[in-house]
């Protein structure tokens, strides 16, 4: 299949269809087609095959991260005037070089609402390597749904080198961490308030999960199961579902949060909506202001949780992995704030034991 067929294809077969299949497509599919509609219009294929890329993906986590990557792909290409699906190994190297180098996006200070400008540090080596991996598998995908197939100009470009054992996300001490807590329990404007981020912050605390898990979960997945009050959550990578047991303080939290109600999103706005992940993002900027912590997002949650359970006495790796819901003991280990620590280094130990042996040797 030529890419004039491609151009083609797509929207004559969906449309005539009894049902538009579009329909069923996820949140972040349905945005970014309706941003690139606004920028190709309808006849193109560009719209529907980006987003039906997006709705291949199994998690809501890939679909995001891939459709912001895309975004940035799908600009530069527009940017030198080539159709995005027709870019080649030349071009896709070049966009390679540029994110090294191109200013990003951020939001003008005093400007109007949503105006931004080009003004941004270039892009870090993760998000670089998130552009590249999303415009490859864009051309992945193309090549499945081709009859005749479709080569990949991302092949043989070169991937920034991630360190696998460095994460930017500041941590909190334990001690950190209470206060942080104390804060969102006591200070946190209306009642009402203080009792959702107490509870919210506590539940992602004590069963280490991903923020986007957590907003998308209702009253009804809370559960019981031998002794255990649960949290039944759809896997944000991998599909399927996983049994989150809630420790006493933070069901208690919850249940003072819920105030007896049975249905919903288990974190919801003031009208029933469901809570966002920019919402809980400002939730946290606030409170570590309050605190006098360091700024960060809902992902450090999960970095602190990790460090803090591998730093106790009885600490089992192999639990942790599991509670983290990681199929890797390597990314658990990323999320390892503690193995950074100098205190922690085994010449301290090993330097005692030689000094104890020359004490003994001279007397």
């Amino acid at each position: 299949m030529s890419t004039a067929d491609l151009t083609r294809a797509p929207r004559t077969s969906l449309t005539s269809l009894r049902q538009d299949p579009r329909e069923q497509w996820p949140e972040h599919a349905r945005k970014l087609y309706d941003h690139l509609v606004g920028l190709y219009g309808e006849n193109d294929a560009l719209p529907t095959l980006a987003a039906a890329w997006i709705a291949y993906q199994r998690s809501v986590n890939t679909q995001k991260s891939y459709a912001r990557g895309f975004k940035a792909f799908e600009e530069f290409a527009r940017e030198h005037g080539v159709h995005p699906m027709a870019v080649k190994f030349a071009l896709a190297d070049t966009f390679r070089m540029y994110l090294e180098t191109t200013p990003t996006w951020v939001r003008v200070k005093g400007g109007r609402r949503g105006e931004r400008a080009r003004t941004g540090k270039p892009y870090a080596e993760a998000s670089r390597a998130n552009a590249l991996s999303s415009a490859s598998s864009f051309f992945v995908y193309l090549d499945k749904v081709s009859d005749d197939g479709v080569k990949n100009p991302f092949d043989a470009v070169r991937r920034p080198v991630i360190d696998p054992d460095y994460s930017a996300t500041p941590s909190y001490t334990e001690e950190e961490w209470a206060r942080f807590l104390a804060v969102a329990r006591d200070e946190h404007r209306a009642a009402a308030y203080r009792k959702r981020a107490y509870a919210l912050l506590l539940i992602l605390y004590t069963c280490c999960l991903r923020i986007d898990s957590l907003l998308n979960a209702r009253v009804e997945d809370l559960g019981y199961d031998r002794g255990h009050h649960v949290l039944h959550l759809e896997k944000v990578k991998g599909g399927g579902r996983k049994k989150k047991p809630i420790p006493p303080a933070a069901w208690d939290a919850l249940q003072n949060y819920l105030a007896g109600r049975t249905t919903g999103w288990l974190f919801c706005t003031a009208s029933g909506g469901q809570l966002d992940e920019p919402a809980v993002w400002r939730l946290l900027q606030s409170l570590a202001k309050r605190a006098g912590l360091p700024l960060r997002g809902p992902h450090g949650t999960k970095v602190d949780a990790i460090t803090h359970a591998l730093a106790k006495p009885d600490a089992r790796p192999d639990k942790v992995q599991r509670w983290a819901d990681h199929n890797d003991s390597r990314t658990t280990q990323r999320y390892n704030k503690r193995k950074e620590l100098l205190d922690d280094s085994p010449g301290y130990g090993l330097a005692a034991d030689v000094a104890g042996a020359l004490a003994r040797d001279i007397t």
